[in-house]
């Protein structure tokens, strides 16, 4: 409620309550264009920003558990990259201004089209990531990093090139998937990440003490009679849903899925709190986003440039640990 509160129009935190309170209970008064600004345009916003920290956390949480790899993360892992490509596709020849606009498939099942691309760039990151490791992918962590790394190159390379034979009204949509912003949060827009986030984060809830078996190792899963490559391709596919249809709402979002688990792990040793990592991602999105519109004056930075510039110090960091 707090962070609904700032923004370029100045409302207190006390007229955002009493605008909550008249919607919820019907109390209060407030101005219709306070209501309007809060309800319309911040409240959904925070929201989002909350459900893709969330969402971001726990995928991040989930790879590097299974991967054993303390440095895998939706976007180092090339999945955001793949993600970010496949709405690209989708958005270039699809869209009012693409290539097939004609056929009208994009505006008949937008719901459905722009995050279906997404998921299926995501998983075939994935597949190319789990192809280079090969079969032993636990005990080459680095490769597997630089796999993802690769990848990640990769995929931004042919959305640059889609967007240098699209149309100038395409490549200006697909600029707000290679920032990443809040921008365009609404209520309709609120269903999809939150059904498709819950759901996934409900499974992976469900096989909590196999992912926990995983930490020590695949051996020591497989004598406890857990199918180590079936989870771990499950596992992945999991987080590949969850980023694709964050990345089809909010667009690439870097770090949050490295930086969060690794904080809450530092305040919490030895556990797995997947419900802890969700509500501290969750909350650091939604204060990134606060600081995004707030940092300048007249004009809003885009989500992804402040946590790219975190999250690098961050890796940094990490590599500098492990010396």
């Amino acid at each position: 409620m707090f962070a609904a509160s700032f923004g370029a129009a100045n409302i207190s935190a006390l007229d955002t309550f009493n605008v909550l309170m008249k919607q919820t209970f019907g109390i209060g008064e407030v101005s219709t264009i306070t209501q309007r600004i809060v309800m319309e345009l911040r409240l959904p916003r925070v929201l989002l920003a909350f459900i893709a920290g969330a969402g971001l956390s726990i995928a991040g949480s989930v790879l590097q558990t299974v991967t054993r790899n303390p440095l895998a993360d939706p976007y180092l892992f090339g999945i955001s990259s793949g993600a970010s490509f496949g709405a690209v596709v989708v958005l270039t020849l699809f869209s009012g201004s693409g290539l097939f606009s004609s056929s009208g498939l994009f505006e008949q099942f937008s719901w459905m089209t722009l995050p279906l691309g997404a998921f299926m760039g995501a998983g075939l990151s994935v597949a190319m990531v789990l192809g280079l490791c090969g079969r032993h992918m636990s005990s080459q962590i680095e490769r597997m990093l630089l796999s993802g790394v690769a990848i990640s190159f990769m995929f931004g390379a042919l959305t640059s090139l889609l967007l240098y034979f699209s149309s100038p009204q395409a490549a200006a949509s697909v600029l707000f998937w290679s920032l990443g912003s809040f921008s365009k949060a609404s209520w309709a827009g609120l269903l999809s990440p939150f059904v498709v986030v819950t759901l996934c984060t409900g499974v992976i809830l469900l096989f909590k003490r196999q992912i926990m078996a995983m930490r020590a190792g695949d051996e020591t899963a497989h004598t406890l009679g857990i199918n180590v490559s079936r989870l771990r391709i499950q596992m992945l596919l999991l987080c590949s849903a969850i980023t694709a249809i964050l990345v089809a709402n909010c667009g690439g979002i870097g770090f949050i899925g490295l930086m969060v688990p690794h904080t809450v792990r530092m305040l919490l040793p030895g556990q797995f709190p997947l419900v802890t990592t969700a509500l501290v991602g969750g909350l650091f999105m939604v204060w990134i986003d606060v600081l995004a519109r707030t940092l300048l004056s007249h004009q809003e930075l885009p989500v992804g440039i402040i946590t790219a510039v975190i999250g690098s110090v961050f890796f940094l960091g990490i590599l500098s640990r492990r010396r």
